[in-house]
């Protein structure tokens, strides 16, 4: 297959349908109508053209009654997910409605067929193993997965059924685009009917692969695993932008083999050096493979999801494919990992909460007011480091900085900086001034989340810190171990009720500060809010939405 980049959007059908001033200032504008993504007409606003980087308005005239009955006579039927569409094309129409049911807005999406897209993850789609597409509205997932059913259709030979909710992936009408090939189409009625017609498709027609777009509730995530399960290829899209998103939606991390709580027993526990509970993947996953799409030429693949899910549960770092293609259409593959530092730096960078590279920790020494020790075979008089936060709060982090006394000052310029402080999104899409940084020898410290307990375990790291409860914890686990387990069984029921609607908030027993900070990662994993309320020793953590 050619690496060339054939797109075809017929976008003269979808300017026929707008009233012809509005079309008359597309055809004539100077921005390339292949950059235009969608054409914005609301009642009473001036009509407005969005392109790739850039907006403008379309003309001084606001949009009347007559502008929006124009559109709507000359598309087809607005569905229960207020979308039509213009037959054997991809262009999309969404509608406003007011209380009373009237279009008062639409959206005209200009849809494309872009030939050559699946290049970057051609391997994977031959390999026969389901593959789970993510990423943030408008980088191609839709383009990518059409594509993709037109590969396995036409070049693999392949038995495809698309199970087309929104017809976003074959167009409108009977009569599917020729953009998905030999692939077969078979429209969703109702968007609440996507699950049945998931299974309907496996069920009666005989499929090698089908092709789902937009999974979004828990019957399609059953549905989906329903399928694998019977031996059928999948490849499809869900809500979310990164494996760590789906993890923790409750409604579809079982696409990636959801996640419970397991009890472990005193002598697991040791053997692990964890705590007696703690969090596991449920079930093998649905997608073997889960692609984070950047753009058509960017993507982050995990090749083994079971494998990815598990190291994050581990609070270790998975090492994803990262793959780029260049002008020239040649692929380049390389693996995430952390970054080796000089020797001349006093410190190295990890991401592993405070340990060196072997696992271990630093001998116990003078301990601040922060509850942090200094390692004795360290000096007190590290340099000053200067911090650039990219990403990172700026207030929190000048808090965590006072708070250990450490000698650090924040800089707004990174040429200045001695050391780069960022947050894992950042870092996974290869910000450009963080690839400068570290081409220019300045160590790139990588954190979980924006909070000060991250912050001040990262300084803990950098100035040869230890905490100081962390090692009192590891010699209550020898004798106090129940009393973790009963915490987290309380968390984990609390945890429970609030996602199921029993409770809206619900506050738990009185902990201490280092089992109140394992409640509040436990709330963090189910994407619900927690804070610490009142005073030692009655100090305890509220669980809610």
């Amino acid at each position: 297959m050619s690496d060339t980049q054939t797109v075809t959007s017929d976008i003269d059908l979808l300017l026929d349908t707008l009233p012809p001033p509005i079309q008359h200032a597309i055809r004539e504008s100077p921005d390339d109508s292949q950059d235009l993504l969608e054409i914005i007409m609301d009642l009473g606003r001036l009509p407005e053209a969005r392109y790739r980087g850039h907006e403008r308005f379309l003309s001084q005239r606001e949009i009347t009654r007559e502008d929006i009955d124009y559109v709507t006579s000359r598309i087809g039927t607005f569905g229960e997910d207020n979308r039509a569409g213009i037959p054997r094309t991809l262009h999309r129409i969404s509608a406003i409605r007011n209380r009373a049911g009237t279009v008062i807005g639409l959206t005209c999406r200009v849809g494309r067929a872009v030939f050559g897209t699946v290049t970057i993850m051609r391997d994977l789609v031959e390999s026969g193993k389901s593959i789970l597409l993510l990423g943030r509205p408008g980088t191609g997932k839709t383009t990518l997965l059409r594509e993709t059913a037109r590969v396995l259709a036409e070049e693999l030979r392949k038995r495809v059924v698309i199970v087309d909710t929104s017809n976003e992936i074959a167009g409108d009408g009977d009569i599917p685009h020729p953009g998905i090939g030999r692939a077969r189409r078979m429209q969703v009625p109702r968007p609440a009917e996507q699950h049945a017609v998931m299974i309907e498709a496996v069920e009666n027609h005989m499929p090698e692969v089908i092709v789902i777009d937009e999974i979004g509730t828990e019957l399609e995530a059953q549905a989906a695993r329903t399928i694998a399960e019977r031996g059928v290829q999948l490849v499809g899209t869900a809500h979310g932008n990164t494996l760590d998103n789906l993890m923790i939606n409750p409604t579809l991390s079982d696409l990636v083999g959801g996640i419970q709580a397991v009890t472990l027993g005193d002598e697991e526990a040791r053997r692990r050096g964890t705590q007696k509970t703690v969090l596991e993947r449920k079930a093998p996953p649905t997608f073997d493979v889960l692609v984070e799409i950047k753009s058509w030429d960017q993507m982050t693949v995990y090749d083994d999801v079971a494998s990815a899910v598990d190291a994050l549960l581990r609070g270790e770092e998975p090492l994803p494919e990262e793959r780029t293609k260049d002008e020239d259409g040649t692929i380049n593959i390389s693996r995430e990992a952390v970054r080796e530092t000089s020797s001349e730096m006093p410190f190295t960078p990890r991401r592993n909460g405070g340990r060196n590279e072997r696992g271990e920790r630093g001998e116990r020494g003078e301990r601040n007011d922060r509850g942090f020790n200094r390692n004795r075979n360290n000096p007190a008089n590290v340099p000053t480091q200067r911090i650039f936060p990219f990403g990172v709060s700026r207030n929190r982090l000048e808090n965590a900085i006072e708070r250990l006394h450490v000698p650090a000052v924040i800089v707004r310029d990174m040429n200045e900086a001695t050391l780069v402080m960022t947050l894992k999104n950042y870092y996974r899409q290869s910000a450009q001034r963080l690839r400068q940084a570290e081409e220019q020898g300045v160590p790139v410290y990588v954190l979980r989340n924006n909070t000060i307990n991250q912050m001040e375990r990262q300084l803990a790291t950098i100035f040869h810190l230890r905490d100081v409860e962390e090692n009192r914890h590891e010699h209550d686990n020898d004798n106090g171990g129940d009393l973790v387990e009963d915490a987290m069984e309380e968390t984990e029921s609390a945890i429970n009720q609030v996602m199921n609607g029993e409770r809206s908030a619900v506050e738990l027993s009185p902990r201490s500060s280092y089992i109140r900070r394992l409640q509040h990662q436990m709330a963090d994993r189910y994407n619900l809010r927690s804070e610490s309320r009142g005073n030692d020793p009655n100090r305890r953590v509220k669980i809610f939405r």
